[in-house]
């Protein structure tokens, strides 16, 4: 059993000022094996957070990152699955699942974890696994004016995935699963 948390569109501290106490209260060291976050992170400080959950972090450029470092694109392999990481913005229309699952074939991936959109969703689609962990903060984005903070953390175990999706609403934190299996 690996744990990868998917976490990005924080937008820290330009549009709200910190994670939800209650995600903070469950985001605690030692727990996960690997970080993706889809960007945006905007300050050097939530890089070193998020570092601090978990020293296998992984991050892509969003449209609000000036660290040139992060590279546009990641694809890496955890347990028996080949991830691909995007922030989002390159997919045009936003969000589009067609769009979405070409890209995914393009980085020849069985996940792609992307973002930009702030908005949670995860599909299973052509045999593949798309997933969009929303925004962390529930930061405003150029698609909605809110967004109820989100993130995904998946289990992943052997040919096997159950995505785990957090979202604070009304002040509560719940959790729905979404399970996915290699064919």
């Amino acid at each position: 059993m690996v744990l990868v948390l998917c976490i990005g569109d924080l937008h820290i501290p330009h549009r709200v000022a910190d994670l939800p106490a209650k995600f903070k209260s469950l985001l605690v060291p030692g727990k996960i094996q690997h970080v993706l976050c889809t960007g945006d992170l905007c300050v050097k400080e939530v890089h070193d957070y998020l570092r601090g959950i978990c020293a296998d972090l992984h991050v892509v450029r969003g449209q609000f990152d000036d660290n040139a470092a992060f590279p546009e694109r990641k694809t890496l392999t955890v347990g028996d699955f080949k991830i691909g990481l995007i922030h989002g913005h390159q997919v045009v229309p936003w969000g589009d699942l067609d769009s979405l699952a070409m890209t995914q074939r393009q980085m020849n991936v069985d996940i792609l974890v992307s973002g930009h959109t702030h908005q949670f969703k995860a599909y299973k689609y052509e045999d593949r696994l798309l997933v969009n962990p929303g925004s962390a903060t529930g930061a405003y984005g150029s698609l909605n004016a809110a967004a109820n903070p989100s993130f995904v953390l998946m289990d992943i175990d052997g040919p096997r995935v159950v995505a785990y999706v957090y979202e604070l609403v009304d002040d509560e934190v719940k959790v729905d699963k979404i399970e996915y299996s290699k064919v």
